[in-house]
């Protein structure tokens, strides 16, 4: 047999030897049990009492290990001693132990393995299954603890038992004890707050086997037990305190004690209340707009830090308070903006994770915004002369036109006082010549020469006077394209004038 089967047997105890009646082991097969055979033979003994000396106090203890008293069959026909006989488990009601097959089955061939248990200090053998099984692998179930017993196991043939195997050490049943191990909640991994009056409520569950016992401490003493109520159950302590107050703060320990072992966690409280008014508050000095003020700290903070200060300021004619600062850490502030004209009060409120202070500190003397005497100084104005001569900052720029088609020529000029623009061509005054159109307008100057012809091509000039000097600047135009051709038409006096037609039309 090369794998493992398994089953469960159970064991009675003597009922005439036990006050009430014990808890009687069980045992559930799950392996393939041998037949016995028509005639009966090989068939193991039915399962024997335990005699009253096994379970008397008094009985003399016997010998480590219970003798053997079975003969030994012919050991051609038997089977040998089953091997590694091992004890696989064992909790606080029941056990289990496995074997390995013998090395010789006997000649008959084997019909199974009997299972047989002795309590410390008797004699006798009880088989815990009452014909052979083919497993090699049994749990004994509802056991009571205390108990201890000797296992052994004989292969079965039908020529009878073969040696036995017998465990070294009897075996124990006792509760499983499990080191304790307290569980705190995230929530109170951190300081937790409450406020003076609400109540505190701590679950603390742990584990342990069997049920361990917890205790708790405060500060490293006992607790008070007219304030704090502490109830421990199987897997968890509760801490109540109905009404905090503040010298509930501290560290507080639970402690979870098993069989030597124990566990600790600590959980720190925090009980809070409002903060006191600031202990005193002045005006300092007042300017301009502003006033500033200066002021102590509480005396009572409220059990906790403080998270700041908030000042506010109120006009003597409304009475109404407004806020200018709010968590204001520093002890000192400079109130701005005031009304000119006004007088004001300030008060201060301390605050902490609970609020605001119920009372704040009052300036007991109120700040006047004066109105400044202000007397206008203008300063003497100085006239800038802004009197320049003629200069261009644009120039004229050579120019080609197409005969027939306007052009226009276009420069810029800068003075003071205006000065008189004169446009020549070829060095010769052009004013009043309908064929040109002078324009200036805020230093911008244009010459438009209507229609030219080749004969208009030249030299023009524009020039700019004033009293403290001129200027003039230069181009050349030129009048390309087209033929000449000259008619001749009757005027309105009669006379006969020539006509220059440029292009061909």
């Amino acid at each position: 047999m090369t794998g493992k089967t398994t089953s469960e047997a159970s064991v009675s105890s003597p009922a005439e030897t036990e006050p009430e009646p014990a808890k009687v082991p069980t045992t559930e097969s799950s392996g393939e049990e041998a037949a016995s055979d028509s005639t009966g033979q090989g068939q193991a003994p039915e399962p024997q009492k335990l005699g009253s000396q096994a379970l008397d106090p008094a009985a003399p203890e016997a010998s480590a290990t219970p003798a053997t008293t079975k003969p030994e069959p012919p050991s051609e026909d038997v089977p040998s001693a089953p091997l590694q006989l091992t004890l696989e488990d064992v909790s606080h009601s029941s056990l289990t132990v496995s074997w390995e097959p013998p090395e010789k089955l006997g000649k008959l061939g084997l019909q199974g393995y009997v299972l047989e248990l002795c309590r410390e200090g008797a004699s006798e053998w009880v088989p815990v299954n009452p014909r052979p099984v083919m497993v090699t692998q049994q749990t004994i179930r509802n056991l009571a603890l205390g108990d201890k017993f000797f296992l052994r196991v004989t292969a079965v043939s039908s020529a009878g038992a073969g040696p036995a195997a017998v465990l070294d050490h009897p075996v124990h049943i006792q509760e499983i004890v499990e080191a304790p191990k307290i569980r705190v909640p995230r929530h109170l991994r951190q300081t937790y707050i409450r406020q003076v009056g609400e109540s505190v409520n701590l679950q603390i569950p742990f584990q342990g086997k069997p049920k361990p016992q917890a205790s708790w401490t405060h500060n490293g003493r006992a607790l008070d037990s007219q304030r704090v109520n502490v109830r421990s159950g199987d897997q968890d302590s509760i801490l109540f305190i109905r009404s905090a107050q503040r010298s509930d703060s501290g560290r507080y320990e639970l402690t979870v004690h098993l069989e030597g072992l124990e566990a600790k966690a600590n959980i720190d409280i925090l009980v809070i209340e409002k903060p006191g008014p600031p202990s005193s508050i002045r005006l300092l000095d007042v300017w301009g707009c502003n006033a500033a003020l200066e002021w102590a700290p509480p005396q009572d903070t409220g059990n906790t830090e403080l998270l700041g200060y908030t000042v506010q300021k109120a006009d003597k004619k409304t009475g109404q308070w407004f806020t200018v600062l709010e968590r204001y850490h520093p002890t000192t502030c400079t109130v701005s903006d005031l009304i000119i004209g006004n007088s004001y009060s300030f008060r201060v409120f301390s605050e902490n994770l609970c609020g605001l202070s119920d009372l704040a500190t009052t300036t007991k003397e109120l700040a006047h915004i004066q109105k400044a005497d202000i007397t206008a100084k203008p300063k003497g104005f100085i006239e800038r002369d802004f009197s320049e001569a003629p200069s261009f900052t644009q120039p004229l720029a050579d120019h080609t036109s197409t005969p027939g088609y306007s052009t226009q020529l276009f420069c810029s000029v800068r003075a003071s006082p205006k000065p008189k623009i004169i446009w020549m061509k070829n060095k010769m005054d052009i004013q009043g010549d309908p064929k040109y159109r002078a324009v200036s307008e805020q230093g911008v100057c244009t010459l438009e020469i209507r229609k030219p012809s080749p004969f208009d091509s030249g030299v023009y000039t524009c020039k700019a006077i004033n009293v403290l000097g001129e200027a003039s600047v230069d181009c050349r135009l030129e009048v390309k394209g087209g033929s000449l051709k000259i008619s001749l038409v009757p005027s309105h006096w009669g006379q006969i004038e020539p006509i220059f037609v440029t292009g061909d039309r």
